[in-house]
């Protein structure tokens, strides 16, 4: 297999693993949130950590390299517009995430400490609106970056 063809399978596939598991991450905390079961919430926050680590880092992780090794094979340059306006796109995502993760620490710590008493309704509803306010700009930027790879549609030289 043509090592380029490779690396692009590998880009792409990491790319779906970071939309997908980012959507079923919201998706199912969004629901545990609506129940207002604090068990629920508990349960689920656990999962969704869990998640982001084994497989929302990793992919992050692959989509960097390869994205740099493909930037590098391809002779694409570094400063070009298309690849600035990737590398912000990508930023972005990642100055959301990183605060999303650690909200999802202190859902996940609220519900656990209240799941057999009082539910701070309020305290919890803030960090679930911060949470959201900080997952549909990131989503909505993962899904132009989705555009950007397959239209190019800026300047690559």
């Amino acid at each position: 297999m043509d090592s380029h063809l490779a690396l692009r399978l590998i880009h792409i596939l990491s790319a779906a693993v970071l939309a997908g598991t980012g959507a079923g991450i919201a998706f199912f905390m969004f629901m545990a949130a609506r129940s207002g079961n604090p068990q629920a919430i508990a349960v689920t926050a656990r999962h969704v950590v869990l998640a982001d680590w084994l497989f929302t880092a990793p992919a992050i992780l692959v989509q960097f390299v390869t994205g740099i090794w493909l930037m590098k094979l391809l002779r694409y340059p570094f400063d070009s517009a298309w690849f600035m306006a990737v590398i912000s796109l990508f930023i972005f995502v990642g100055c959301c995430w990183i605060p999303v993760v650690f909200i999802q620490y202190r859902l996940k710590s609220i519900a656990a400490a209240h799941a057999h008493g009082d539910f701070p309704v309020e305290r919890f509803g803030k960090l679930m609106r911060l949470w959201t306010a900080l997952g549909i700009p990131a989503f909505a930027a993962v899904l132009i970056l989705f555009w950007l790879m397959v239209y190019k549609p800026l300047p690559l030289g």
